[in-house]
């Protein structure tokens, strides 16, 4: 059983090697990208804390008056009070989606609409789920997920006793002793992070995929903004005190507003669940984008098991659910495959030598043999 095991668990290894080298390191820095977005440009991301916000009402317009070649179509209201809003835009004829930064508490918008991947931390978002492929890239990291999975699964299997010799380094024996004893360890320790990384990053990665595939599967394009698709009429400070009603404890984090014709007005936020996990999007309220009457609730106190869980692979992706500690862990073993890489690629370079050598010697045995 092992050797077919060690066979499967080697070759995906190897195939997968440098695709999933890129995915987790770059998954790795992602956990403090905010940290990393406030080193570089500070002025653009972090705000001060005053006592009231303006109305959301008055900084949308704000936004519409400075950018009116650009429909509001996303915003972003973070936790942290310290943090700009975060305004996603689409440009009058175009489908692209771009984001400006705001102080909620001023109006002050901090900076102007740029693409999606323009800043280094976006740029390393894009090549961590997508490889910078869009929607085929999509695809392709979900793969590679799916065999992240296979070499957690493989690997515990393989060093199923791991705990009879799991604290060895033989650090004073060979490099390729020195490195087994690393693999196994290293492997052990990082293997549940990284199988939760695997298949929380597939099932987003499949689902963003099929959503797409669905949306479009009649061939039509992605829609042109040209002109506003909710009327002017209606007011997000009156939707975000209707939620609260809606859904007991409501918070809002973020409003999607209608990018195509079609679409509602939907507000997600979270509520006190008593769950960890729980994500910071795990309840919505749903309103018509012409008349700002409600149409939909969703409270995930109310909802069944599967959504509870599926709402829980938020915060096991991004490991912000215990707060600093948490954060420093998933950084630190998401980026294991880099080590883990290193030692597996020199054992089995090490191994094909031996097999080589042990292959040269029976052959010069056989042929002394039948001389």
């Amino acid at each position: 059983m092992n050797k077919p095991l060690f066979k499967i668990h080697s070759w995906t290894a190897l195939l997968a090697f440098v695709p999933l080298l890129v995915i987790c390191i770059t998954g790795s820095i992602l956990v403090f990208k905010h940290e990393i977005d406030a080193l570089l440009r500070q002025e653009q991301v972090r705000v001060t804390p005053q006592a009231e916000r303006l109305p959301l009402d008055r900084l949308l317009s704000k936004v519409h008056q400075s950018y009116f070649d650009y429909e509001v179509v996303g915003w972003v209201l973070f936790q942290d009070p310290g943090r700009a809003d975060v305004v996603y835009v689409i440009e009058k004829g175009t489908d692209q989606w771009s984001y400006l930064t705001l102080n909620g508490y001023t109006g002050a918008l901090l900076a102007k609409p740029v693409p999606h991947d323009h800043h280094l931390t976006d740029w390393l978002l894009e090549l961590h789920y997508t490889f910078l492929l869009h929607d085929a890239g999509l695809l392709i990291t979900s793969l590679f997920a799916i065999m992240l999975i296979l070499l957690g699964i493989t690997g515990f299997i393989l060093h199923r006793k791991f705990w009879k010799n799991f604290f060895t380094l033989r650090w004073r024996s060979r490099l390729v002793v020195y490195f087994s004893d690393l693999h196994k360890m290293l492997g052990i320790i990082s293997a549940p992070v990284l199988l939760i990384l695997g298949f929380t990053g597939a099932w987003w990665n499949i689902a963003g995929y099929l959503h797409e595939l669905e949306e479009h599967a009649d061939g039509h394009e992605h829609h042109m903004m040209q002109a506003r698709l909710y009327s002017v009429d209606i007011s997000l400070d009156a939707m975000i005190h209707q939620a609260q009603t809606a859904v007991p404890e409501f918070t809002t984090t973020y409003i999607s507003l209608p990018w195509e014709p079609g679409v509602g007005i939907t507000l997600w936020g979270n509520v006190p669940t008593g769950n960890i996990l729980s994500s910071q999007y795990s309840s919505s309220v749903s309103f018509d984008a012409q008349t700002g009457a409600r149409i939909a609730r969703y409270d995930i106190r109310e909802a069944g098991a599967g959504a509870f869980i599926v709402d829980t692979y938020r915060r096991l992706h991004f490991g912000d659910f215990a707060g600093l500690a948490s954060r420093i862990l998933w950084c630190v073993l998401g980026a294991a495959p880099l080590i883990l890489a290193i030692t597996g690629l020199t054992l089995w370079v090490k191994r094909r030598k031996q097999r080589a050598r042990a292959r040269y010697k029976r052959r010069q045995g056989a042929g002394a043999w039948s001389g």
